[in-house]
């Protein structure tokens, strides 16, 4: 039987382990191969702290930022990461890289994808990374995208969880516990030095999601993610699964 994967699309080298490290966490402790693709290393436009460094170049920064995700993708049990360097702020997505993500859903065939929100006035390269994994998703459906190569299903894609999420419009209708795993997000987090202004910050926002996904279920939980499902589920009873307690 072949593993079940999924894959998670993320613009900037940090944005999957603010926005979805306990996904990350959970799943590949329940035997997921979880591949991470980072579009860019925020090398730009989230480095500041870097930046502020005597000497400091573009790849310098691009180095250290690698450094941390590979870091935190070990803390999470992720199975493969991607740099893809396509730069930020903007972020340049051609059409060759969008057949190339075409390419890696049909290669991988994930059990599910996680990416960001489909607005951000704060951050265009997010929306822009949405609409280009939802495109990508898209074309690897298409019987006339290389003909002969085995189609993708239909993943559910989930979006997570914007730094500002009233500006984007964004509403959360999956809420996550990641209780279990929480340590290994806040090792996550602690590995992203350059942006270390950020580490109380989503740990607030993971209490917070795991207060709502208590008052919304019978479960005892502290920690938690949230999420807005982009398409129905398709389910077979109404009745929920039971959790732990």
């Amino acid at each position: 039987m072949t593993a079940k994967t999924a894959l998670v699309i993320s613009a900037h080298s940090a944005d999957f382990v603010w926005r979805a490290a306990g996904a990350i966490a959970l799943h590949a402790e329940a035997g997921l191969s979880v591949s991470v693709i980072c579009l860019s290393y925020g090398e730009r436009g989230e480095s500041a702290k870097l930046w502020r460094q005597a000497g400091m170049t573009l790849e310098k920064v691009k180095t250290e930022r690698r450094k941390e995700a590979e870091a935190a993708a070990h803390a999470l049990g992720v199975a493969d990461i991607q740099f893809w360097d396509l730069g930020d702020y903007p972020i340049a997505l051609s059409e060759e890289s969008l057949f190339r993500l075409a390419g890696t859903y049909r290669a991988l065939r994930p059990s599910f994808v996680l990416t960001h929100s489909r607005e951000d006035p704060y951050n265009r390269d997010h929306p822009l990374v949405s609409e280009f994994t939802q495109h990508a998703r898209i074309i690897a459906q298409a019987h006339g995208h290389k003909p002969g190569e085995t189609v993708l299903g239909a993943p559910p894609v989930f979006l997570f969880e914007p730094h500002q999420p009233e500006q984007c419009r964004w509403m959360p209708n999956v809420l996550l516990d990641i209780t279990p795993v929480w340590e290994k997000k806040l090792a996550a987090i602690k590995c992203m030095a350059g942006q270390e202004h950020l580490w109380e910050y989503y740990t607030r926002v993971a209490e917070q999601r795991g207060v709502q996904a208590a008052r919304n279920s019978d479960k005892k939980i502290t920690y938690g993610e949230a999420y807005e499902a982009v398409f129905p589920h398709v389910v077979e009873t109404l009745v929920p699964t039971e959790g732990r307690k």
